[in-house]
């Protein structure tokens, strides 16, 4: 009856977790790269006693939230030589929740969250760089749930390459 303590082999995406109230997107949840892109998914950490009962009403809270990007980039201005973008290149460790960050958009993707303490965050990415490739495929054409999908069933360690805007510096 209390919450999952155990994510499935199949790397599931919802996980179950208890509500601590108000809060929004902070607190003791880690966020997941979901499949479908409607939503975060958050298990509270090392919190076995809070009560998960109450608690799919709250997640539409987290629904696609609006976007972090200042303006629309194309993929043409991603890959202009000279331009002011720079090619980054990660390697994420998933952990028993997730890879720590969400991504969104369409040809190209960003990425739209990164969680502070996670996989993501510890290899360097940042919110609004903009995915290249996955495992070493090119995902400059793809929408963020074809990309979603592609680091879900994917092997846990994701190799991803981004383009970072330098003159936000």
């Amino acid at each position: 009856m209390g919450p999952r303590t155990a994510v499935a082999p199949s790397k599931e995406v919802k996980v179950a977790g208890g509500g601590r109230g108000g809060g929004g997107g902070r607190g003791g949840g880690r966020l997941r790269s979901s499949s479908d892109g409607s939503r975060y998914s958050r298990r509270q950490v090392g919190d076995t006693s809070s009560s998960s009962s109450s608690s799919s009403s709250s997640s539409p809270l987290l629904s696609n939230p609006k976007s972090v990007l200042k303006r629309p980039v194309s993929r043409e201005e991603l890959q202009t030589p000279g331009g002011p973008y720079v090619k980054k290149t990660f390697t994420i460790v998933g952990d028993a929740v997730g890879w720590g960050f969400v991504v969104r958009g369409n040809r190209p993707c960003h990425i739209q969250a990164v969680e502070p303490c996670g996989p993501a965050a510890a290899a360097g990415m940042k919110v609004c760089q903009f995915v290249v490739s996955v495992n070493g495929c090119s995902v400059l054409d793809l929408d963020y749930r074809t990309v979603s999908h592609l680091i879900l069933t994917g092997p846990r360690t994701v190799v991803m390459e981004v383009m970072e805007d330098t003159s936000d510096h």
